[in-house]
């Protein structure tokens, strides 16, 4: 049986209009652009957007006459900081050589959980601490969606 679902298309620019529903999801669904998606209600709907765009956490979608708040979830990332600032860039540095995703905040970074990266970050002296949090990486220097798959692949 063919299920016809709602279709989520528009995005709303008014951060403050009142939401009626949450949609939760973690970044590597937040970067598809075509997607079925159960919202926090328990309701479905299909999400067709632009290809290329990502969702980010706090952006409003509108579902027929509803607006739907896009939440980050809490996912595995690892967070790095470190004695100084050099020892940071540093890190961010390797990383970046990698094209790891990776969310750059005041005094820290955070990335998707990687056994590998994780033994590369131990090796550069920073401290590297396993948690569950929002992931929300930097869009690049293009401002796309686009990563490579590889090193940083998922476990």
């Amino acid at each position: 049986m063919l299920t016809i679902l709602p279709n989520i298309t528009e995005r709303v620019a008014d951060a403050g209009e009142v939401f009626h529903d949450r949609l939760i999801l973690p970044f590597d669904l937040r970067q598809k652009s075509r997607l079925r998606v159960r919202l926090e209600s328990g309701r479905e709907a299909a999400l067709l957007l632009e290809r290329g765009s990502i969702l980010r956490g706090g952006e409003r979608l509108r579902l027929q006459r509803e607006i739907v708040l896009v939440i980050a979830a809490d996912e595995p990332v690892l967070h790095v900081s470190a004695v100084d600032a050099r020892q940071l860039a540093r890190a961010a540095y390797h990383l970046g050589n990698r094209h790891v995703p990776l969310q750059i905040g005041d005094g820290w970074l955070r990335l998707e959980q990687d056994h590998v990266l994780r033994e590369l970050l131990l090796g550069l002296g920073v401290t590297v601490e396993a948690l569950c949090a929002p992931f929300e990486p930097e869009a690049g220097a293009y401002g796309g969606g686009h990563r490579h798959h590889g090193l940083a692949a998922h476990e």
